[in-house]
């Protein structure tokens, strides 16, 4: 899980981009139009229409804009009022007018590309606000913007500076908390009510526990004084907050379904993805059956005889030396050097990222990222990695610890090259715009197609035990993606989820609770394998031309140069034609070729049998 704001769910997305420059090879068609202003009539006033919407979306959404390193925006909520999300969704119909005004005929091809860019991530966003129904059911609505993460563990300024901050925000707590709650109505679905339980009362205990640790050294009384009552004030409100929430179990539902239809307007909405429902989940099944295949393959070379589930506790039975936070700190430096060695990627700089434990008002899923905004400097991003519930039976908490093979593919999916690096490249993209909004299909799968792509590249030499640990990830990611079709279109419950977390992904009851319940209250988040399936595609047909395997670097470099578009509308760009969704799925074994066809050259073989291993 990301703390990026993509453009999705605020619970799995935190604005968090990291610094940057210009790009030393720019993508025509996403970096700004370089011809001068006279040549192009409507440059000036296009890009000053950008410039206007990026300003306004900093208004409207203030935490957004902090957290990119706008600081003049520090300690401010969003008005989270009925009125005040009104008026962000009038606003954005507005901006959408504003850019459609913008004809073809007025716009140059780059920038008939960013018009298209600028006008998804505003129909994603009023999709959330105005479609999704959320704002006044799912607590994962509000849960992003209520982080306070940017002022405790980013050092953009000074502790005291950054203390002010946070004094600030907590002041604007009471009253956002009374602006949710006004808006949450329930009854709500039994697992909205464990997450708003779980969040608002983790932030309580935070600021409880932790935050007077973190600001105690800092010797300015009439500040401290400040914080001890605006820390008590705002803990006593998210406490409330828990506390009304856990309140409604009594009349707790399983009503969290957005239908069919809602779902596809979400895909549509958000991605630029318009499949029908019925080709998306063949496709996800067809990619589960196949990482199944190749799992029985390498647990028979593996652990001969045993079980998938045994074969699988057999690996992950190897934890990491000290504890999953410590072996991820040694997996990154061969993560990094495995990239230099096989040349797969630019790494345009050298920046590194920390390995810490997550806080406990964010331990919702496994780990996650955060990384600085685009307009911070020399900042570090930080993979949090979340430590098993201390409530859960002890078998269940050393289970929920991965084996070494498994958390290499975190950490590859989290860093060396998944998110961090898509944002050492996003960040240098000439075009604001592009470093800002980065889509949840493009970042996550970016960040899981590279955990396929390093297997296949040779990672750790490409064990059956290191094979082992990329196939649970993949797995997981599958199950998520027919998960999410389940939940929300098909009548899955989720205890049936839970249950094939448990028997196609082999997730142990901790980690499977956790993924069922997500699918609820962040339907999206099959864009895992959603996106890593389009990128495959991708790649295969973008490679075909340019060499294939010996492409991949020319590929992923200039994949990654565009910022984060949705990939149907990246894929017209790269290939030259018209946005489209194009989903990978694995040749289907040959059959035997008849004697008249055994000499038949190489270059009668199907492209694609040799793309992947």
């Amino acid at each position: 899980m990301r703390s990026l704001r993509l453009l999705s769910l605020s619970v799995c997305v935190v604005a968090a981009l990291a610094a940057g420059c210009k790009s030393e090879t720019a993508t025509p068609a996403a970096g700004a139009d370089t011809a001068p202003a006279a040549a192009k009539p409507a440059g000036a006033e296009w890009n000053a229409a950008v410039d206007g919407f990026l300003s306004g979306f900093f208004e409207h959404f203030p935490t957004w804009g902090a957290n990119a390193g706008k600081h003049e925006f520090d300690g401010r909520l969003p008005d989270f009022s009925a009125e005040g999300l009104q008026r962000n969704i009038q606003w954005l119909h507005q901006q959408r007018d504003a850019i459609n005004a913008f004809g073809d005929e007025r716009l140059d091809a780059g920038q008939r590309y960013q018009r298209d860019y600028v006008r998804a991530v505003i129909d994603g966003q009023l999709f959330w606000l105005e479609e999704s129904g959320f704002s006044s059911k799912n607590p994962a609505f509000y849960a992003g913007d209520l982080s306070p993460s940017m002022y405790l563990t980013r050092p953009y300024a000074p502790l005291p500076q950054r203390m002010a901050a946070f004094v600030t925000y907590q002041e604007n707590l009471p009253k956002a908390v009374a602006q949710i709650r006004a808006n949450l109505k329930g009854p709500f679905p039994e697992t909205y009510i464990q997450l708003g339980t779980a969040v608002f009362g983790g932030l309580a205990q935070f600021f409880d526990a932790d935050v007077p640790k973190i600001f105690a050294e800092v010797k300015d009384d009439a500040l401290q004084a400040r914080f001890k009552q605006s820390n008590a004030a705002a803990s006593a409100a998210m406490r409330e907050l828990a506390e009304h929430m856990a309140s409604q179990k009594a009349q707790a539902t399983q009503d969290f379904a957005l239908g069919a239809d809602k779902f596809a307007k979400m895909l549509k909405a958000t991605e630029g993805v318009d499949l029908p429902l019925d080709q998306l989940k063949a496709a996800g099944e067809a990619d589960l059956e196949r990482n199944l295949a190749a799992l029985k393959s390498a647990c028979e070379q593996y652990a001969k005889g045993k079980s998938l589930n045994d074969c699988i506790t057999q690996v992950n039975d190897d934890k990491p030396v000290g504890g999953a936070v410590e072996g991820a700190r040694a997996q990154l430096v061969g993560l990094r050097q495995f990239l230099v060695d096989k040349d797969l990627v630019t790494i345009p700089g050298t920046e590194q990222a920390k390995v810490e434990e997550a806080p406990p008002f964010n331990r919702n899923n496994f780990a996650y990222i955060e990384i600085p905004g685009p307009y911070e400097k020399n900042l570090p991003s930080v993979y949090y990695i979340a430590p098993p519930d201390p409530k859960w039976p002890k078998a269940e908490q050393d289970a929920y610890v991965p084996g070494k093979a498994d958390l290499l593919f975190t950490s590859a999916h989290e860093v060396w090259p998944g998110h961090f690096l898509q944002f050492l490249h996003a960040n240098r993209s000439q075009w604001k715009f592009a470093q800002l909004f980065v889509g949840y299909a493009y970042a996550e799968g970016w960040a899981h197609y590279t955990e396929e792509m390093m297997f296949d590249a040779g990672l750790d030499g490409a064990t059956p035990e290191i094979h082992i640990g990329q196939l649970t990830n993949a797995l997981l990611r599958n199950v998520r993606y027919l998960s999410a079709i389940g939940l929300h279109t098909g009548g899955m419950t989720v205890a049936q989820s839970e249950q094939m977390f448990k028997d196609k992904a082999f997730q142990d009851p901790g980690n499977a609770r956790q993924q069922a319940a997500r699918g609820t209250y962040d339907p999206a988040y099959l864009n895992y394998t959603l996106g890593k399936l389009m990128i495959m595609q991708l790649r295969e047909d973008w490679t075909a031309t340019r060499g294939g395997r010996s492409a991949w670097k020319g590929f992923h470099d200039q994949f990654l140069s565009y910022g984060g578009p949705p990939i149907p509308l990246l894929r017209g760009q790269m290939l030259g034609g018209p946005a489209e969704t194009k989903l990978w799925q694995a040749p289907k074994p040959a059959a035997a070729a008849p004697a008249a066809d055994a000499a038949a050259p190489a270059s009668a073989k199907p492209a694609a049998a040799g793309a992947t291993n």
